[in-house]
């Protein structure tokens, strides 16, 4: 049995989901409905699936997404905005999906889909690194980014910095399938890690700023636009 919320601060929006709810026919689910941020938080239940309205008064849906990854990780959070533009919202909460309103059966019906295939889907690919501290096996998820830095790469995680003898545009393309984006010539950053982008600044997950260049920040907004549409963040690891 899947379990599934939905958020909305809008009841006929909340109904009509519901309605559509009840028409996915692949595998038996349960929706409870919750009309704020501050109910669904104070509910406290565990959930397979979150579909969750972006404006919201009170907490927002960016707000409540924050608080419920302190204690759930696993939980596939699929947004629901009025805006086509993604990059405009904060990130940093990994959002599987964005839906655009008013939900259509069959995009909402897709994305449930993906969710469900994703969920069973094996563990990440394990990448292989010389670097000069020794081979480094590492998940792409653990890399924050990429620096051309005095002749070398540095590679970036939480834990510590490597450092690799390659080229940064060679990196930048083989990293591409794995949802990573040039924002600058001197760096390769993991549109996963990104939380938030103000004017030529990008922000990471570990508060770090990398620099988004003039000349390459359409190609960047537009592919990280696209990973957080889910267009190719699902398909990251399946290369």
């Amino acid at each position: 049995m899947i379990k599934i919320a939905v958020c909305d601060d809008d009841e006929k929006i909340l109904g009509e989901t519901l309605e559509l709810l009840r028409h996915y026919k692949k595998l038996p689910l349960t929706a409870d409905a919750y009309t704020s941020g501050e109910a669904l938080l104070a509910a406290g239940k565990k959930y397979d699936i979150l579909l969750l309205d972006i404006d919201m008064e009170g907490p927002n849906g960016i707000e409540t997404a924050r608080r419920i990854r302190e204690v759930d990780k696993e939980v596939k959070l699929i947004y629901v905005t009025n805006y086509s533009d993604y990059t405009i919202f904060a990130f940093g909460v990994h959002a599987f999906a964005y839906l655009l309103k008013p939900l259509k059966a069959e995009e909402l019906f897709a994305q449930l889909d993906e969710a469900l295939a994703y969920g069973l889907a094996g563990p990440e690919p394990e990448l292989e690194f010389l670097a000069k501290e020794g081979i480094v096996h590492i998940v792409p998820s653990r890399i924050l980014c990429f620096e051309y830095l005095s002749r070398q790469v540095l590679m970036y995680t939480e834990e510590r910095v490597w450092h690799l003898k390659r080229q940064i545009t060679e990196l930048a393309r083989e990293m591409e399938g794995y949802g990573f984006a040039m924002p600058h010539k001197s760096f390769v950053v993991n549109l996963y890690a990104v939380q938030r982008i103000h004017g030529y600044e990008i922000t990471l997950t570990d508060g770090r700023i990398i620099p988004l260049s003039q000349k390459k920040s359409a190609g960047f907004r537009r592919a990280l636009n696209e990973y957080l549409a889910g267009e190719r963040g699902q398909a990251a690891w399946k290369s």
